[in-house]
Order: C-alpha cells, then sequence, then structure tokens
C-alpha cells in the first residue's frame, strides 16, 4: 500500500464539498481491503454517502458482501460514483438524495430503501456539515440551527423512521469526531453537535440492547474529505492533519474498516461505544 499523497493547497466554494473536484483525490474506494464476507447478506443504508468517510464505507460494506442504500444531499456525480463502487463490488446500490434535517425527508428515505430491500440491517449516519466562526459571539443563528439540523437532528429523525425495520442482530454505526472530545474554537456548533452524537449512541445503546439492536460510533480525527476543502481556505487545507502524532490526515480507507468492523459479527459484544481513527490523538485516557 502507498503512503497518502499530501492534500493540495486547494479550496471549494460551497458545502457539502465535491470529492469528484479533489486533486488527488482521497482514497476512498477500499482497493486495497481484503473482504471475508462479513456483511453477506445484509441490507445497509448509508447517509452522506456518496463520497468522502461514507464512499468507503459503502465500498467496504459491498465487498463484505451487503447491499447499500446511499443517502446524499444533492452531489449526483459523486453518489453516482459510489454506486458504481457498490455495483463493482456485485452489490445492488439504490440512490436517495435530499435534506435529512426534514424529518419528512428522513421518513421518505427509509420507505424508499424497504420498498426496495424489505429492511435495514445496518444503519450509519455519517451526513455531516461544518462551518468556520472565528468569533463565538457573531455565530449566526441560521448556521447553528442548520449545522443541528444535518449533524444531530437527521440523526434521530432517520433512526427513528429506521427502527421499525432494523430487526434483532442489527447495527447502527454513528460518526462523530474527536472535536466532540477536544473541541474546536472555531467550530464551536459543529464539535457541539459532534457530542450531542456521543449522548446519542450511549443512549441508544441502553435502549436498544433488549432489541438486540447494537449502537457505536467513530470518531475520525483529521481526513482527506470534501468537507476540507468546502470548509478552509487553501493553506489551512494544505496544513491538514500536519498536528497530529502521524503527521498527515487521514484516508477515508483508513477510517471505514471501523464501520465494517462495528456493523459486523466481531464486534458483537460491543454496544455503546466509540472508536478513533485520529492519527494518534489520546481521548478520554
Amino acid at each position: 500500500m502507498t503512503e497518502p499523497q499530501d492534500p493540495p493547497p486547494a479550496v471549494q466554494p460551497r458545502q457539502p464539498g465535491r470529492e469528484w473536484a479533489m486533486d488527488p483525490a482521497p482514497r476512498s474506494a477500499m482497493r486495497d481491503y481484503r473482504a471475508a464476507g462479513k456483511l453477506e447478506g445484509k441490507v445497509a443504508l448509508i447517509t452522506g454517502g456518496d463520497s468522502g468517510i461514507g464512499r468507503a464505507v459503502a465500498a467496504g460494506f459491498a465487498r463484505e458482501g451487503a447491499d447499500v442504500a446511499i443517502a446524499y444531499l444533492e452531489e449526483h456525480d459523486d453518489a453516482r460514483e459510489t454506486g458504481r463502487l457498490v455495483e463493482a463490488a456485485g452489490r445492488q446500490v439504490l440512490l436517495c438524495h435530499g435534506d435529512l434535517g426534514d424529518p419528512a425527508v428522513a421518513e421518505r428515505l427509509v420507505r424508499e430503501v424497504v420498498a426496495r430491500f424489505g429492511r435495514i440491517d445496518i444503519l450509519v449516519n455519517n451526513a455531516g456539515e461544518q462551518h468556520v466562526h472565528h468569533d463565538f459571539a457573531t455565530i449566526p443563528v441560521e448556521q447553528v440551527e442548520r449545522t443541528f439540523r444535518t449533524n444531530i437532528l437527521a440523526q434521530f429523525w432517520v433512526t427513528r423512521a429506521a427502527l421499525p425495520h432494523i430487526p434483532a442482530g442489527g447495527a447502527i454505526v454513528n460518526s462523530t469526531s474527536v472535536t466532540a472530545y477536544h473541541g474546536h474554537p472555531t467550530l464551536i456548533d459543529y464539535a457541539s453537535t459532534k457530542a450531542a452524537i456521543v449522548g446519542l449512541t450511549r443512549s441508544l445503546a441502553i435502549s436498544l440492547a433488549p432489541r438486540g439492536v447494537r449502537v457505536n460510533a467513530v470518531a475520525p480525527g483529521p481526513i482527506r474529505t470534501p468537507l476540507i476543502p468546502a470548509s478552509y481556505d487553501a493553506e489551512k487545507t494544505a496544513k491538514h492533519g500536519e498536528s497530529t502524532p502521524l503527521g498527515r490526515p487521514g484516508e477515508p480507507d483508513e477510517v471505514a474498516p471501523c464501520y465494517v468492523f462495528l456493523a459486523g459479527p466481531d464486534a458483537s459484544y460491543m454496544t455503546g461505544q466509540v472508536l478513533h481513527p485520529n492519527g494518534g490523538t489520546v481521548v478520554n485516557g
């Protein structure tokens, strides 16, 4: 496996970012991943599955034998490429788009998935956004509300809609962040939502244990996804991840195996837990 390339000093004008516009592209196709059929016959729904970590998770799940439904906002080109990766692994894919911060959209998404596949064995709540703001006192109300709708409320709405269709033995994996543990001076609303996801994960794990549904989370550190050039200027983007002990940002392919593990049988005795692929930053020590 080759070492990840340094990110280029590039920015994107809007969120969500586009993976197709990143040069060099992130490693998110899981080409070096060796599967073992651990999700054979399963059905997975992945929000934010069009690019970045979500794309790598979709590719990894498909390689492990799962059919995959991908929910995304409006990044159609990225979503089609992720769908191609799923189909190349010999699995079925369903692409659904819409704003999951709207509970009606979340319910419609779940209906589409169940109509196609009949159930949802694995739910990955991964959709998210972040907005840099340097002065807490002037963070726009609209920004805070938008970030909370996308990052945490959408997880509530999608999970609530999906639960009747998740059988015993099912798994939910939520995407939180290292910022939930260390905070961030210019991503205060984002870090707050990620901390809320930790609380949601732990509470749902207790609530759903009697049903045999496990709930865990992954807290990535700095990962090279479209969210980064869509959030920062060229200088900050070029230095992304340099402060980690490993001295570089991670690639989506380096994070996705955490999701595969938590979704599969090897994690059968894990619930309410968080994995930390973050380049060496110690949390909860």
